[in-house]
């Protein structure tokens, strides 16, 4: 049996983190077991459903590297759910309801009040004929709905949460379909999953209720229901499920210049029983991917984490990962000297600019302004090498004395307008003696 998971998005909107992080653990999963992973486009809602959304959805995995090996939509599928409809139908496993909803919120405000939980009473399952006519000569238009079988527990063995049992009694019987002709997420979901041999599905906790309900349709078409996995959902700082999450997305995530691996290592690992690793290869992340590792407590998002990892995660990548995104001029060697100095990649340009110019130094006390004229007349005796720094303020420290900060930060501050930066032995020689002596010459004018 070859392994296939599925992200199903509904392109209403932008991926938030929620989503990603499901679509992550679902690519991961399949990998680690050399499967096969879906984009399944739930674009059922014609009304809120956009392309816009869809290119992005397709961008933002790009992005992070979660390439699907196939894509569906289901606005490409109606025919298919109106044919298995009739087969329930037919099966007497969906039904006809004619209550507004008005009237349905008043039953659930009614059960509410006495105390009872606000399930649907079957009603509908009551009306005769004549009555039916009644309804529909008022104009009343059909919802659908799945009929339940309270006869039979609903259980299954969860990837996260082990042994699930549900009373369906206890549960609605969901509206599949409105009365405008329009599909919920329910049935078509159950249909799919089926057609396109889906194996596992991963998802959070939020959705266990509706797998119940999910189980006994997979039972009524006929197919073996695949296996589950709820995940515990993320919150932020706080601690609570933060409207924020809704909110952040990979525009985002790109505007405050965070890595893709920065985010697959945090949201693969958070939630977990294993560390949170700056890996930039996302092979061992996949390697010790494990649902068994996964806890029941709410997953913390934390942007100051994602930052901190963001920054040891940029440590970590090569030139060839980034060369396209640096100053044309910036060769390997440059990127060796800064890399270890940048906080994300929204640095790169101010380093830069400080091996390329302008630069602006300090003003300096008489005293420096000497020094750093001694400094400009030795820089022109020596000749350029990798070792141009050390001979320099060698040669400095033997003719004035000068040692520590007071021989190293004037040279600094008037070579690179900064007080700190990148190892001088290795910044200098990018800089060069020409133009090294050229910003001497402009701090002693």
């Amino acid at each position: 049996m070859t392994i296939k998971t599925r992200f199903a998005p509904s392109p209403t909107g932008h991926l938030h983190v929620g989503n990603i992080r499901t679509a992550l653990h679902n690519w991961m999963f399949a990998k680690k077991q050399g499967g096969l992973f879906l984009l399944r486009l739930d674009d059922t809602d014609s009304e809120r459903s956009k392309e816009e959304y869809v290119d992005a959805i397709r961008a933002d995995l790009a992005w992070l590297g979660l390439v699907p090996d196939e894509e569906q939509r289901q606005s490409a599928r109606f025919e298919r759910y109106e044919e298995q409809l009739e087969r329930l139908k037919a099966a007497g496993r969906v039904y006809p309801a004619y209550e507004t909803a008005q009237e349905l919120d008043l039953k659930r405000k009614i059960q509410l009040g006495r105390g009872k939980p606000p399930i649907y009473d079957r009603a509908a399952l009551d009306l005769t004929a004549e009555q039916i006519s009644a309804l529909e000569a008022e104009g009343r238009k059909p919802h659908w709905r799945f009929q339940l079988d309270h006869g039979k527990q609903i259980t299954w063995t969860d990837q996260i949460r082990g042994d699930q049992h549900f009373d369906p009694s206890l549960l609605s019987d969901p509206v599949i379909r409105r009365e405008d002709g329009s599909w919920l997420y329910m049935l078509p979901s159950a249909i799919d999953d089926i057609d396109m041999n889906i194996t596992h599905v991963v998802r959070g906790e939020d959705h266990v209720a509706n797998t119940a309900v999910q189980i006994q349709m997979f039972h009524a078409l006929g197919a073996q229901p695949p296996e589950f996995a709820h995940e515990a959902l993320l919150v932020g700082t706080e601690g609570k499920l933060s409207k924020r999450l809704g909110s952040l997305g990979v525009s985002s995530f790109r505007e405050k210049h965070i890595e893709p691996q920065a985010i697959v290592a945090l949201l693969a690992r958070i939630g977990t029983s294993d560390p949170v690793e700056p890996i930039a290869d996302v092979e061992p992340l996949i390697a010790t991917f494990d649902f068994a590792r996964f806890g029941r407590a709410p997953a913390r998002f934390d942007d100051e984490e994602l930052a901190q990892l963001n920054q040891k995660i940029v440590h970590l990548l090569d030139y060839a990962d980034v060369k396209a995104r640096l100053p044309e001029a910036m060769d390997s060697e440059a990127w060796a000297v800064i890399r270890p100095n940048l906080h994300d990649m929204g640095d790169v340009d101010q380093w830069w600019q400080v091996v390329t110019g302008p630069i602006s130094p300090p003003e300096f006390s008489v005293e420096d302004r000497e020094f750093l004229s001694m400094a400009h007349d030795r820089l022109e005796e020596l000749e350029a090498s990798s070792d141009l720094w050390k001979d320099l303020t060698g040669a400095l420290k033997e003719a004035t004395g000068r040692k520590g900060k007071s021989l190293f930060m004037p040279l600094r501050q008037a070579l690179t307008g900064l007080d700190h930066g990148p190892d001088m032995n290795a910044l200098l020689p990018l800089i060069g003696r020409e133009v090294a002596l050229e910003r001497l010459v402009n701090t002693i004018a």
